[in-house]
């Protein structure tokens, strides 16, 4: 059941990932791709009817993390309180510049425009940063617990390291220009004309950063700590992950120098898939590994009850199939290019 629990919260920190993940990249290139007023609101039209429900994976994902495998979560939400505080604060300036740019003069418009790319380029900064705390390690204590400081040495293989250090760093920007090459997939499908042409010119730049930035990752990964392949070597099915994540990205350029727009970006959602599991997959059955490895959080040793975890697995898929007709409908009834609207944005 624990580790039933342990793909289950992975899959929807992944469908968070890789559905707000286009939310993100094309509020990171809008100002950069849409030149006027007009195409900056085609842009906010694309994602206006679905930004706030792509960010509902996320707040799922932590309260089913809550019942799950609460000693993560207590640690988690301690020892990485101020990154978290910082997360919150940029949803809420991107939640508010999306809806409040309308509601002023130029100057304000401005204002919530950059504020609402600022924000939107951070993010995926600091969500590649904390997963990779998580596959790099954090100093737990035996009873579970931890602090870390935004930064200390920046030497990743310290035993006392902080959230950001020059491993971390890395497979921030990895995150960045990953979900920078996703969003500009995700406008070129949704838009037209000159606009259509910038976000596919974006998504074709973005594409070798990511690639040279994919394969340093992966190789400061194993510099880091080496024991992630045990499982490659002793579940060698466990390479459909990594081969996902390469096909993906090699897919995402072929298509797209086709502008074939649609499979260019399921191309890219695969490559955010397999990099996903694949860190899954080697850090399992840790949960959250430890600088002193005795300490390390587990699905053994940090998850709730087994009758906890039963019931709570009839409500989770009770409200997965509700979460599942929502966003069929929604993403069905606002299929296509946009338009710009009268109103709105």
């Amino acid at each position: 059941m624990e580790t039933l629990w342990f793909i289950l919260v992975g899959f929807m920190l992944t469908m968070y990932v890789v559905l707000d993940g286009f939310d993100l990249g094309v509020g990171a290139i809008h100002l950069f791709v849409a030149k006027t007023d007009v195409e900056r609101r085609l842009v906010l039209q694309a994602i206006g009817p679905v930004w706030d429900g792509n960010e509902v994976w996320l707040v799922a994902a932590g309260g089913t993390l809550f019942f799950t495998f609460p000693r993560l979560y207590g640690a988690s939400m301690s020892g990485f309180y101020l990154p978290l505080m910082i997360v919150l604060w940029l949803l809420m300036l991107r939640g508010l510049a999306v809806e409040l740019r309308s509601h002023g003069n130029a100057v304000w418009v401005g204002v919530w425009d950059t504020l609402f790319c600022l924000a939107s380029a951070v993010l995926p900064v600091l969500l590649g940063a904390g997963i990779a705390n998580v596959v790099r390690g954090v100093p737990l204590n035996g009873q579970g617990y931890f602090f870390e400081a935004l930064w200390t040495d920046l030497d990743p293989r310290s035993l006392n390291p902080g959230i950001l250090d020059w491993y971390t760093v890395l497979i921030g920007v990895l995150a960045f220009t990953a979900l920078v090459m996703h969003g500009a997939h995700f406008l070129a499908l949704k838009t037209e004309g000159d606009l259509q042409t910038r976000a596919r010119r974006v998504a074709a730049r973005a594409w070798p950063a990511t690639i040279v930035l994919t394969a340093l990752g992966t190789a400061a990964t194993f510099f880091v700590r080496s024991g992630l392949l045990i499982n490659f070597g002793t579940r060698p099915w466990g390479a459909v992950f990594p081969i996902l994540a390469i096909g993906g990205l090699v897919a995402a350029r072929l298509f797209g120098a086709r502008g074939r727009d649609a499979a260019s970006l399921v191309a890219s959602a695969f490559f955010l898939v397999g990099m996903l599991a694949s860190s899954a997959f080697a850090l399992y059955p840790d949960v959250l590994p430890a600088t002193n490895a005795a300490n390390s959080l587990t699905v053994a040793n940090a998850a709730a009850p087994q009758y906890g975890l039963a019931v709570g697995l009839a409500w989770w898929i009770l409200g997965m199939a509700l979460a599942a007709i929502y966003f069929v409908l929604i993403y069905r009834l606002f299929w296509g290019k946009v338009r710009l609207a009268d109103e709105g944005y």
